[in-house]
Parts: structure tokens; C-alpha cells; sequence
């Protein structure tokens, strides 16, 4: 199982993993645990609509935000 200590909202360590909520993602060999600094990040996660390939909604509605985002400048 890999473990990984980055919360995937913040990308932030989370340093006290006895303390932290996480979620088990797959199974087996390639199973994942992720933890997060907050429950609240957490429940982000599992709200975060996944894509389904190259063409998804999810997918291109990401690409249109990164877009859009002034950090990030334009990709368009």
C-alpha cells in the first residue's frame, strides 16, 4: 500500500498522521491511504467528480478553470 502524506487539497505535509482523517483508495498492492489536514478537505476530495477520460465534462470544465485562473495564466 502506498501512503501519501500530501494533503491533495491544500499540498500540504500532514505531519501528525495518527490525528489526520484519510481515505483508502483502491485495493490490494496498488492501494492507496491518503491523508488530509481536515475533514472538511477530505469531504472536498470525495466530492471531487472524477473524470472519465480525455472528453469528460469533469475534465474540460478543470481545463476551463485553469484557464480562467490567474495564477496559472492562459493555456488557451
Amino acid at each position: 500500500m502506498m501512503t501519501v502524506t500530501r494533503d491533495p487539497i491544500t499540498l500540504n505535509d500532514v505531519t501528525d498522521l495518527s490525528h489526520a482523517p484519510f481515505v483508502l483508495e483502491g485495493s490490494g498492492s496498488g492501494a492507496m491511504k491518503i491523508y488530509f489536514e481536515s475533514e472538511a478537505n477530505k469531504a472536498e476530495y470525495l466530492g471531487t467528480e472524477m473524470h472519465g477520460g480525455v472528453q469528460s465534462a469533469a475534465l474540460t470544465r478543470i481545463f476551463s478553470e485553469m484557464a480562467e485562473n490567474p495564477d496559472t495564466g492562459s493555456i488557451n
